[in-house]
């Protein structure tokens, strides 16, 4: 492990109470940073555009506008972030360094020519009455954010971690300046300032790929070569994303929940917010996560198979198989108690804070519903990340599908109920998915030993 890992055992080595708080308060800016300033980041263009941007439906029109091109390049590229940073991964392995720079501006070619033709025939086809603008900077901004999550997962994989946070944070920071002095533009000003925030941010990360891997030659296509990337990855990254946003697009396109907002793209009112406002309260998990999963888990997974590879003894490869089983086990409980104590305090102090910010009370049950969701979704995480680390792609693929149809399936479900059953669909889904996960982990650990020595 590098840059991260090193940081974070020096500081869970100290002996004191207040070295472990800084430890666990690193990993949860480290890990949750990036969306929790996407987040902010969109909630203040909003807050201060009002009162300067006439009517206040062209903020709406912004912020549901970013909030399509967030999901629709996550969608659209899911799968190519996680097949793309494996086959960098296995040319680190083979030590072949200089293949990964050429690959990676292919990948950045072939990203901006899909989303960009997707992007034109949707903006062409989907807007009638907006500017010519307008339909450019859906466009561009579909293809910058596709090309800056393949670039954020690929930095992900180097461990990159606090550079991302950095650059993030500058990003929507810058994005929420030039958004503030673009206001007198309306909704293409805010959205116009909001990309350049996105683009600096796209050419940092570019810079930052360029220190660690200099170009030695021409762009390469070598990673779109039959089995150069594994389609179970490709759909593994792909289902999960639509898994995630499927309840969203489930009360989105259904009219007795959602509204017409621009073009062919629709907002839930009473779904959006609350949905959104408790992705916050996973901060907590997510430092857990990045600690345990990310440096305990990754010393005993390394561990193992360093003595699989070069003959270890076999009562040590049993002791190193014990450590990585119980750091998940372990991992697991920690999340679930830190993100129950999280969810005592928000349902203690909510209503309180609902009231302080402005938003109405009728938004808490949702709230909370979505909030022990979201630490479901923490959790699944965790389990996913294992089976990666394991290299159990096939059991990936049956997870991610299971939460796609069952968040389709039962918010489609909890409308046909009724209001008081909103926000259930996701949660259902989360639980069923992640009890599925667990199971097959637990049996997937049972036979590890065997299972690594044949495949060897």
């Amino acid at each position: 492990m590098a840059g991260i890992g090193f940081e974070l055992r020096k500081l869970l080595r100290s002996e004191s109470y207040l070295g472990l708080l800084r430890a666990y308060t690193y990993a949860s800016i480290i890990s949750s940073g990036p969306w929790v300033f996407s987040i902010i980041g969109l909630i203040a263009v909003g807050v201060l555009s009002l009162g300067v941007v006439i009517p206040d439906t062209l903020i709406t029109q912004f912020q549901v506008t970013v909030t399509y091109l967030i999901m629709s390049s996550l969608i659209l590229t899911g799968g190519l972030q996680l097949g793309f940073t494996r086959w960098v991964a296995d040319r680190l392995f083979e030590k072949r360094k200089q293949d990964i720079a050429p690959a990676y501006f292919g990948v950045v070619l072939v990203t901006t020519a899909v989303s960009g033709a997707l992007g034109w025939v949707v903006a062409l086809l989907g807007f009638d009455g907006v500017s010519n603008l307008y339909r450019v900077l859906i466009v561009a901004g579909l293809t910058l954010l596709s090309n800056l999550w393949i670039t954020t997962v690929f930095l992900s994989g180097l461990k990159q971690y606090r550079a991302i946070v950095g650059l993030y944070a500058l990003g929507y920071g810058l994005s929420v300046l030039l958004s503030y002095f673009a206001r007198p533009g309306g909704l293409d000003g805010l959205l116009l300032g909001f990309l350049g925030g996105q683009f600096v941010m796209w050419v940092l990360m570019l810079w930052l790929v360029l220190r660690n891997f200099p170009v030695a030659r021409p762009i390469s296509l070598a990673c779109f070569r039959p089995r150069q990337m594994y389609l179970s990855l490709i759909a593994g990254g792909v289902l999960y994303n639509l898994g995630v946003w499927a309840d969203k697009l489930t009360f989105w396109f259904t009219s007795g929940t959602s509204n017409a907002v621009i073009g062919p793209l629709r907002a839930s009112t009473i779904y959006d917010l609350p949905v959104f406002l408790a992705y916050l309260c996973v901060i907590p998990g997510m430092g857990i996560f990045l600690v345990k999963f990310e440096t305990d888990f990754v010393e005993w997974y390394d561990k193992f198979y360093t003595a699989v590879r070069e003959g270890g003894a076999l009562q040590d490869i049993a002791r190193y198989h014990d450590g990585m089983q119980g750091v998940v086990r372990e991992g697991l409980y920690q999340i679930l108690k830190v993100q129950a104590l999280t969810l005592l305090a928000v349902y203690t102090f909510v209503p309180a804070l609902f009231s302080w910010i402005g938003i109405s009370s009728l938004y808490i049950p949702l709230f909370l519903v979505q909030a022990v969701a979201a630490s479901f979704q923490v959790m699944l995480l965790a389990v996913l990340n294992v089976f990666y680390y394991l290299d159990r792609r096939r059991d990936v693929v049956i997870i991610t599908a299971t939460l796609t149809v069952l968040n389709f399936a039962l918010s489609l479900l909890s409308i046909d109920l009724g209001p008081a059953f909103f926000g259930y669909g996701f949660g259902v889904a989360l639980l069923i998915t992640l009890m599925l996960g667990m199971m097959l982990l637990q049996r997937l650990f049972r036979k590890l030993e065997y299972q690594t020595f044949m495949l060897q």
